[in-house]
């Protein structure tokens, strides 16, 4: 067992911008512009983080965090609360959650501990994961109306590519692109830049759906609309990052407003009408 380790997080540690001499050009403070929702017609893709919004697995990494920074004696082997997980690591890279947690570390010894939470994560995947409410109906939306659409996300890719999997949805996406494989990952617009290069779009031709502040402030410096869902983060939280409009979920009636469509038609949807639909088409 590692030693116990105790740590304080002052506000600097907490800020990406004070962790990386490269976010300092990143104004973290800076209160954000909220971006039109573009009109429907005008669409051409649909840009989707992957935990959190695509499906609740906040909650597994939470737990997989929690138990992995017990056992190893953290905070004197108090359990660390949700609260303490979204404020400091939902939303983060793994580089920046190591250096958040443990700024006095070699690199090394961070790589190890993250090492360890993947494997008690991947452990528990299959059997917890599920998809955020509503989520094949937009997809069916999504895909009827024959829009693009790219996972954008600060998972690792292979953390990424199998939620996708797991919830079904590896025939759905024409685009992974992962923050670590950018030049500089969520907050930054990097991600979402490179979606928009890679469908050859401008922003207001597509919208985006996140639930943590890191990505919501990613996507508007990117000029992208956001939509805000709300399955752990609060909307104060997520509206004062930018949000345009915030959702509880994809049931949510402002999410189908914004669309201009009758959410009557795809609320009943389930992954098997989805996957079904697929093997029409």
């Amino acid at each position: 067992m590692e030693d116990p380790v105790s740590i304080t997080l002052y506000p600097e540690q907490q800020n990406p911008c004070a962790l990386n001499p490269s976010f300092a050009s990143f104004n973290c403070k800076e209160a954000p512009r909220k971006n039109p929702f573009p009109e429907v017609r005008d669409l051409k893709a649909v840009l989707f983080d992957v935990d959190g919004t695509l499906c609740d697995s906040d909650a597994l990494h939470y737990i997989s965090f929690r138990d992995t920074l017990q056992e190893m004696g953290f905070q004197g082997g108090v359990p660390i609360t949700e609260e303490f997980f979204m404020k400091n690591i939902s939303g983060k890279t793994n580089y920046h959650i190591g250096l958040t947690l443990f700024p006095d570390w070699e690199q090394e010894r961070r790589d190890k501990f993250i090492a360890d939470k993947e494997v008690r994560f991947f452990s528990i995947l299959p059997q917890l994961l599920k998809p955020v409410n509503g989520l094949y109906a937009l997809c069916n939306w999504v895909k009827k109306q024959g829009l693009r659409r790219a996972a954008v996300t600060n998972s690792p890719r292979a953390n990424a590519e199998l939620m996708i999997s797991l919830i079904g949805l590896s025939d759905f996406f024409d685009e992974i692109i992962i923050g670590d494989e950018c030049e500089r990952p969520k907050p930054f617009p990097d991600p979402y830049q490179r979606a928009l290069k890679h469908f050859g779009i401008e922003p207001h031709q597509a919208f985006v759906l996140e639930d943590s502040p890191t990505g919501i402030r990613a996507a508007v410096s990117a000029g992208i609309s956001t939509v805000g869902v709300a399955t752990r983060n609060a909307e104060q939280t997520l509206n004062q990052a930018g949000a345009t409009i915030v959702v509880k979920d994809f049931h949510d009636a402002k999410l189908w407003r914004a669309l201009d469509t009758n959410r009557d038609k795809y609320s009943n949807a389930t992954k098997q009408d989805f996957q079904a639909a697929y093997e029409v088409n």
